[in-house]
C-alpha cells in the first residue's frame, strides 16, 4: 500500500470535517451578510467556526480574521501592519517561509528597511538579536516547515514588546501539533491554515491582537469587521472550525503517537544508515517532522526513487520543491551545500502506521547500501 509521509505539505481531509462541511455545500448556501434566515444560518455557522479556531490557539473569537489560507494571512499581517505605519524597519529570521520572505522584499521596494535575524546551528532565533534590533515589525515562525524546529515565541515576544515593536508569528505548521496560546505567548499577529490540520484547502486565519490596527489587503464589503473584504467561503470555514475542534480535543494523543513514529523512524535510521544526518535534532521540534539527509544521494533523486516504491516524501518545503537550490533554511543553519542538497523531509500524520515507518527505513537502507556498493565498485 502507498504511504503518504508528506503531511507538512498538506493533510488529507478528515472524514468528520467533510461531514461537517457537506450541508453547507448543498443546502446551506446563504450569504452570511444577508439578513434573512438563509443568511442568519450561514452567519451562525461562521460564528461557531470562529469560536472553534480561537479555542485551538488561545485567542478570543473577535481576534480571528478568516483568510483564504496561510499565505494570505502572512501577507495580511506584514503588509497590513506596515501600511498603518510609516516606513521603518522589518526583521525576519532567515528560516521563514517564502510567504513571509517575499512580502518583506515587496515592502523593501516601498521604503522599508529589512534585516535578517541570525539563527544558531539548529535554526533557532537568538533572543538577544531581537532585543538589539531596531526593527518596528518582526516576524518569526512558530515552527519551521522543513526541520520542525520550534522557536521560543514567548521569549521573542517579550524582547519585541520591550522595544514597543510588533511581532508576527507564522504558526501554520505548529497549530494542531503542539499547544499554542496566542494570548499567553504575547505575539501581536499569528497566521494559521486549515489544510495543515486535516481541514480543507483555501481557508486560513490571521489572529490579531486587540491592540493592533491593520490595513486590509482586500477592501470592499466590510466582511470580517472590515478587516478582510469578500463573501466568506462558509463551507470551507466550517471545515476549518471542525478541524480546529478535533485538533484541540485530540492534541495530546496525536502528538504522542506522531512522536513515537518519528522516534521509531530516527532510531531505525541511526541503526541501519549510520551516516544519515537529521537536521535540528538537538532542538525542540514538531512531533511529526524529520528532516534528514543520506550523504551522497541528492534529495530530489531520493524523493523520486521513494515515490516509485509508494513512499511520498518531499525534499523540503512543497512550495519550493521544484527549485534545485539547496534549502535556505539549511543554508542559514550553516549546513554545507553538498549535504543540504541531499535533504529530504518525512512528516508523519494520523493515518501513518509503524509499518509505514519500517518500510521507509528499509527503503532508505537499501538505497544507502546501493550507494556504498557503487562506491566500492568504482574503487575496485
Amino acid at each position: 500500500m502507498p504511504a503518504y509521509l508528506d503531511h507538512n505539505a498538506t493533510t488529507p481531509l478528515d472524514e468528520r470535517v467533510f461531514e461537517a462541511m457537506l450541508p453547507h455545500l448543498r443546502d446551506g448556501f446563504g450569504n452570511a451578510s444577508s439578513l434573512h434566515a438563509f443568511g442568519r444560518s450561514a452567519r451562525s455557522a461562521l460564528d461557531t467556526a470562529r469560536e472553534q479556531v480561537a479555542e485551538l490557539v488561545g485567542a478570543h473569537p473577535s481576534q480571528v480574521v478568516f483568510t483564504n489560507g496561510g499565505t494570505e494571512a502572512n501577507n495580511a499581517a506584514l503588509k497590513g501592519a506596515a501600511f498603518r505605519r510609516m516606513p521603518g524597519g522589518l526583521a525576519i529570521s532567515p528560516v521563514e517561509h517564502a510567504s513571509v520572505r517575499e512580502p518583506v522584499e515587496a515592502l523593501a521596494r516601498h521604503g522599508w528597511r529589512h534585516e535578517r535575524l541570525p539563527v544558531d546551528s539548529e535554526g533557532r532565533v537568538e533572543t538577544e538579536a531581537v532585543r538589539r534590533s531596531s526593527a518596528t515589525l518582526v516576524s518569526v515562525m512558530w515552527a519551521n516547515n522543513e526541520t520542525g524546529v520550534l522557536q521560543d515565541i514567548s521569549a521573542l515576544a517579550r524582547a519585541v514588546r520591550e522595544r514597543g515593536a510588533v511581532l508576527h508569528t507564522d504558526a501554520v505548521q505548529a497549530a494542531g501539533k503542539v499547544p499554542i496560546d496566542f494570548s499567553a505567548a504575547g505575539a501581536h499577529l499569528m497566521s494559521l491554515s486549515a489544510h495543515k490540520l486535516y481541514g480543507p484547502k483555501g481557508t486560513g486565519a490571521l489572529i490579531v491582537d486587540k491592540s493592533i490596527d491593520i490595513e486590509p489587503l482586500v477592501h470592499g464589503g466590510g466582511q470580517e469587521r472590515g478587516r478582510r473584504g469578500g463573501t466568506e467561503n462558509v463551507a470551507a470555514i466550517v471545515g476549518f472550525g471542525k478541524a480546529a475542534e478535533l485538533a484541540h480535543g485530540e492534541l495530546q494523543s496525536r502528538a504522542s503517537r506522531l512522536e513515537q513514529l518519528r522516534e521509531r523512524f530516527e532510531a531505525g535510521l541511526r541503526e541501519r544508515v549510520p551516516d544519515a544526518v537529521v537536521f535540528g535534532a538537538g532542538a525542540k521540534r514538531l512531533p511529526n517532522t524529520s528532516f534528514f539527509a543520506l550523504p551522497g544521494i541528492e534529495g530530489g533523486t531520493l524523493v523520486l526513487t521513494l515515490d516509485r516504491q509508494g513512499l511520498a516524501l518531499s525534499s523540503g518545503s512543497a512550495c519550493g520543491s521544484r527549485n534545485d537550490e539547496p534549502s535556505p533554511v539549511l543554508r542559514a543553519m550553516a549546513v554545507p551545500s553538498d549535504l543540504a542538497s541531499c535533504a529530504v523531509r518525512a512528516s508523519f500524520g494520523t493515518g501513518n502506521t509503524e509499518a509505514d515507518v519500517d518500510a521507509l527505513v528499509g527503503a532508505l537502507a537499501a538505497e544507502a547500501a546501493l550507494l556504498r556498493k557503487m562506491a566500492s565498485s568504482a574503487w575496485a
